[in-house]
């Protein structure tokens, strides 16, 4: 079996507020401590099928203004989904299965490009999306405990979709066997390694007691078995991948500080992404659904109004470059 990552960005960074602190509450923690952050999903070739966990963000999302300030910068774009995917050397006909984490726009983004694969997801987060169609699998998790998981489905010999709720209310992650180890792809359970070396969860979840007991979970596995740990939002991810890097809980590495921020081009566009979630924010259109008449700029929505995907405060939003 053979794993590889799409890598999408790169050179960003989170705050711990951010990462950690879902529980306490983000003032608990420091602002200018801060951690790398990138974007990336992740192949499984099994031999037989080429599956992707997850297909990143839409291609024709702008790119975010780099913002010293925000909670979370994803960085700056490398690729599109369907051209760093062909670059790992896999056509899009060749895939056969999506296993989708989450539903929001960074793990879902380019669906839209597989329309032969069968995409497998949560019903909850099928809902959300309105995702239908003959190739859309809505998940049973019908075969059963996975070691300490409750509720799992067999995707491929050696590949499981795992029930993992609280980040969204249908989460779910993807563990693969090869070689005696066990690949976790976790999408956002944490978003970076640091949270889960100091067992935190971030501030993102629909759930905090579901995303409280999935950490807890994961954490168990990781103990009892030998797991390199696949995230999205830091380079550690792939870092992991390249160095089968199997996770100790008792002796967390050094933290890499992030590097300086890119100079992004700014333009006069308006718009504003979640950092989140992704959604963006267009001034043009504006969010007739909540009230909010086209033309409306970003600077003059209610203080109380809330991103219509994922429903976070303006906070979360930064100025697209």
């Amino acid at each position: 079996m053979k794993f590889q990552a799409v890598k999408l960005y790169k050179d960003g960074f989170m705050t711990q507020p951010f990462a950690f602190g879902g529980e306490e509450g983000a003032e608990k923690y420091n602002p200018a401590v801060k951690y790398r952050s990138s974007l990336q999903n992740f192949v499984i070739d099994t031999g037989d099928e080429v599956i992707l966990v997850d297909t990143g963000v839409p291609a024709e999302m702008p790119q975010a203004a780099p913002d010293p300030n925000a909670m979370i910068y994803m960085g700056v774009k490398v690729n599109d989904y369907v051209s760093a995917l062909v670059a790992t050397g896999y056509k899009p006909e060749q895939v056969t299965k999506i296993l989708v984490t989450h539903k929001h726009a960074d793990h879902t983004g380019e669906l839209r490009a597989f329309p032969n694969a069968k995409i497998y997801i949560s019903p909850q987060d099928a809902d959300a999306l309105e995702l239908t169609g003959g190739n859309v699998v809505r998940a049973t998790y019908g075969d059963g405990a996975y070691h300490n998981f409750p509720a799992s489905q067999k995707i491929a010999d050696g590949v499981y979709y795992i029930e993992a709720k609280g980040h969204t209310n249908g989460n779910s992650i993807v563990i693969a066997e090869s070689d005696g180890l066990f690949y976790m792809f976790h999408g956002d359970v944490t978003y970076t390694d640091e949270a889960l070396y100091a067992n935190k969860l971030s501030v993102v979840f629909e759930d905090i007691a579901a995303a409280r007991e999935t950490l807890d979970r994961v954490r168990t596995f990781i103990r009892e078995n030998p797991t390199v740990y696949l995230s999205t939002h830091t380079p550690l991810g792939y870092e992991n991948l390249e160095s089968r890097k199997v996770i100790d809980l008792d002796n967390p590495p050094e933290s890499v500080p992030p590097k300086p921020l890119e100079t992004v081009s700014a333009t006069a566009s308006g718009k504003y992404i979640c950092s989140v979630c992704n959604y963006v924010y267009d001034p043009e259109k504006g969010d007739p659904e909540h009230g909010i008449p086209a033309g409306t700029p970003f600077e003059k929505l209610p203080d109380d109004w809330k991103c219509p995907r994922c429903k976070q405060s303006k906070e979360k939003f930064g100025p697209a470059a």
